[in-house]
């Protein structure tokens, strides 16, 4: 980690991430010491530079050392770095929408698919966020993510996930939507429509009134009810929504907890400028270890210190 990160950045109240941007930021300088890094193979180096500049000085980096080399930088880095540091660093190069793309490509890829993963990326984004990914989809894979999402699923969750990446907010009666629950779960089949319905359609502070209000009238937390209601991929689905409404960072810092690379790469990277520090403080409720400590038991090297750059400091 740059030790020089806490001693010359200024720090931005108002933001919950752990990367910032770099207060004494000078693309040149910075695509010398990077071309010179990687001439020697320094890998150390461009780790050191590249995880303590915020994403969008990354891009200034990038297309500075175009233009003063003629090369494209994450092509030089992939020749240079390898494995899991590889992956890791070409994610932090992404802007911020094609990385959700990435993840969602990445989830849908092969024979079977992530569905935690896609419902991750779909449940925990806001409509105007989904919206940009969608977009950004288009654009970099010239395919339609609806349809996409739609082909990798089936069913119930089919619905949910096709909901979810068209979702818009729209006014709704809290009293109304918590009866309509609660008379879904008293059919002898309960009925995932309103569930779908209501939970993509309504902002988080009138779904997490809803959710309240149907479990004070219950009697039961939602998830457990969940559980038992519904079966196979839409208990999923409907799982991670509820978690991702009533506590989002807890539900990522559940993530994490796996340990298991591609999702701490995603949920790292995706969430570093935006609100990694509650995600740090839900892990370590969750696991009474922080996350800073946690990552040092599973991996090691550069690519270690790649993450810990990105974590910042312990907790």
């Amino acid at each position: 980690m740059d030790p020089q990160y806490f001693k010359s950045h200024t720090m931005c109240w108002g933001t919950l991430g752990t990367v910032r941007p770099f207060s004494k930021f000078h693309p040149q300088n910075d695509v010398t010491q990077i071309h010179q890094a990687l001439e020697k193979k320094d890998v150390a180096t461009l780790v050191s530079v590249l995880t303590n500049r915020d994403n969008a000085q990354r891009r200034i980096i990038a297309e500075t050392f175009r233009e003063a080399t003629g090369q494209d930088l994450v092509d030089l880095l992939k020749k240079i770095l390898s494995g899991d540091l590889e992956d890791l660093m070409t994610e932090l190069m992404m802007p911020p929408a094609e990385h959700e793309c990435h993840r969602l490509r990445r989830a849908m890829a092969g024979l079977g698919t992530d569905e935690e993963t896609l419902l991750e990326i779909l449940c925990s984004r806001s409509s105007k966020e989904i919206r940009d990914i969608s977009a950004a989809y288009g654009q970099v894979y010239k395919k339609d993510l609806e349809k996409d999402v739609k082909a990798e699923t089936s069913g119930d969750l089919a619905k949910l996930v096709v909901a979810l990446v068209n979702k818009e907010e729209v006014a709704g009666v809290v009293e109304k939507d918590i009866q309509s629950l609660a008379a879904s779960l008293k059919e002898k089949k309960a009925d995932v429509a309103p569930w779908i319905d209501i939970l993509t359609s309504r902002d988080s502070n009138h779904l997490n009134k809803v959710l309240k209000g149907l479990e004070m009238e219950n009697g039961q937390m939602v998830i457990p009810v969940l559980e038992k209601r519904f079966s196979g991929d839409i208990r999923l689905g409907l799982s991670v929504l509820v978690e991702c409404i009533q506590n989002r960072d807890m539900y990522l810092a559940q993530r994490l907890r796996q340990m298991k690379v591609s999702t701490v790469h995603g949920v790292m990277v995706s969430h570093s400028e935006e609100d990694l520090l509650c995600i740090r403080v839900a892990f370590l409720k969750l696991v009474g270890t922080s996350l800073y400590t946690t990552l040092q038991k599973y991996f090691k090297g550069d690519h270690l210190e790649a993450l810990l750059a990105i974590c910042r400091s312990e907790d």
